[in-house]
């Protein structure tokens, strides 16, 4: 083995280890204030909020989707839920674009990797873009191009509970009152449960109920406080995302090690006008999560690409992906999407140009 080998994989492996740690205790922090921040935001409420027709709804609704940590795919099934409760039209896209794009944990991301000055350029435009697009969209009655059974409930006549009975869990509400019964199987009811002291009287024990498809109700005992439940969450959602972190990071590390800083500086570097837009369009299919396409895109970077040309990548990759068009296909007709697109990679190539002439 090469000493130069050597060196190579030292450096790509001491990136690692840097990026994981860091990352990983920023991931944890970042998500955990979002977990508390949503005990007090729920769903419900920003359906509730969206639903009003007024002229603040553009901007409450990309601030809430600067607050809601969902992926491009993720929010799919809350575009669904805004359409059936009616909401604005232009304030639902603004949140439809605005939502994986300004994460939380993206913004931290950018912060701790590329400064606060990047950060705040890239949260700008994406707020900016996001609310225009919007505004503009409703304007010239793209809501037209909506299927009218997006706006339908779906039938959940094989889910267990709703057809076959009209039981439904209910938490107790005063003290010693009884949980309503819960249907153990489709067309069958379990027994009244013994009372559970609720909160109110000093406990902090939590009548939980788990139906499993149309199998037996269970219902068990927690005690668990607010801020240990939000900690679970937290840590679940960090197992679900950790195999994508690891694999940008160690991508990235790889290019950091022992790709050479002449090939990237090459065909991305700042002199190369056609590498935003090519960044651009490849981030769309690459559909690399944001967790993951940043450490990436903090190697090419060390290694010579052009800030423009990255940030058109993330944005292209985190704004869109061909898994979030196919799930679109069943709320927008065709225009629509052609529109979605065109607004996705006309921000990412419009922030791509104008950060290398502001900051090139």
């Amino acid at each position: 083995m090469s000493p130069e080998f050597v060196n190579m994989f030292k450096e790509a492996a001491g990136m690692f280890l840097f990026l994981a740690a860091e990352l990983t205790v920023l991931f944890l922090v970042i998500s955990y204030l979002v977990g508390v921040l949503q005990e007090f935001l729920t769903p419900e409420k920003i359906q509730s909020i969206l639903s009003s027709r007024n002229g603040k709804g553009y901007f409450i609704a990309a601030l809430l989707g600067s607050i809601t940590p969902f992926c491009s795919c993720s929010t799919i099934p809350f575009l669904k839920g805004l359409l059936r409760a009616r909401a604005g039209f232009g304030p639902m896209m603004v949140f439809l674009f605005a939502s994986p794009l300004l994460n939380p944990v993206i913004i931290g991301l950018f912060v701790v990797t590329f400064g606060i000055k990047v950060a705040v350029f890239y949260f700008v435009v994406a707020l900016a873009v996001s609310v225009i697009a919007g505004y503009v969209l409703e304007k010239l009655g793209f809501e037209r191009y909506v299927r009218e059974e997006a706006y339908q409930v779906a039938d959940s006549g094989s889910s267990c509970g709703t057809s076959c009975g009209d039981s439904k869990p209910k938490a107790a509400s005063t003290c010693g009152s009884k949980p309503e019964p819960v249907a153990a199987s489709c067309c069958a009811t379990a027994p009244k449960p013994e009372p559970v002291a609720s909160s109110c009287c000093g406990s902090k024990e939590e009548v939980e109920v788990e139906i499993s498809g149309c199998g037996e109700a269970i219902m068990t005992v927690k005690e668990e406080s607010r801020w240990v439940r939000i900690w679970h969450s937290t840590w679940k959602d960090f197992k679900q995302v950790l195999p994508y972190l690891m694999l940008g990071i160690l991508i990235g590390s790889f290019i950091y090690g022992f790709i050479p800083t002449d090939l990237i500086a090459k065909y991305a570097g700042e002199g190369m006008w056609y590498a935003i837009p090519v960044a651009a369009v490849i981030g769309i299919p690459l559909y690399i999560r944001a967790e993951a396409v940043i450490p990436l895109s903090a190697a090419l970077v060390k290694k010579g690409m052009a800030m423009g040309s990255v940030m058109a990548l993330i944005i292209g990759s985190a704004g869109a992906s061909l898994t979030e068009v196919i799930l679109l296909k069943s709320i927008f007709k065709n225009q629509m999407i052609a529109a979605f697109l065109a607004v996705i990679l006309g921000m990412a190539i419009g922030a791509g140009y104008m950060y290398t002439y502001l900051f090139g």
